[in-house]
């Protein structure tokens, strides 16, 4: 949290939106960010979950992989593609009804 408190711009504040995994650890807010932890068994809330079915939905399902590394290179070559769509990415993770960018 203190490295993510580091990048916010001054004037800002960042919410970070966490699962339950176990490694997701409470950690305490800092003035210019809050952790915002999601409810147990609720992949539909998660931004993430959103991105990697749309990468599944996309590039990687429905697809015979020759090997291991034919897998790596797919999924890297998705996540890269889709690193350069920056307003596709606002809006599979967007919710009308949270909108925090109103909020901060």
């Amino acid at each position: 949290m203190e490295e993510i408190s580091k990048a916010v711009p001054e004037g800002r504040h960042a919410v970070v939106v966490m699962d339950g995994a176990l490694w997701h650890q409470p950690s305490l807010d800092q003035d210019n960010v809050t952790m915002l932890k999601l409810p147990p068994y609720s992949p539909e809330l998660n931004p993430a979950e959103q991105v990697w079915q749309y990468l599944k939905q996309h590039w990687l399902s429905n697809r015979c992989f020759e090997s291991y590394d034919a897998i790596v290179d797919a999924a890297c070559d998705a996540w890269n593609a889709l690193c350069n769509e920056t307003k596709l990415i606002r809006s599979i993770t967007q919710r009308e009804w949270c909108n925090l960018s109103v909020i901060f």
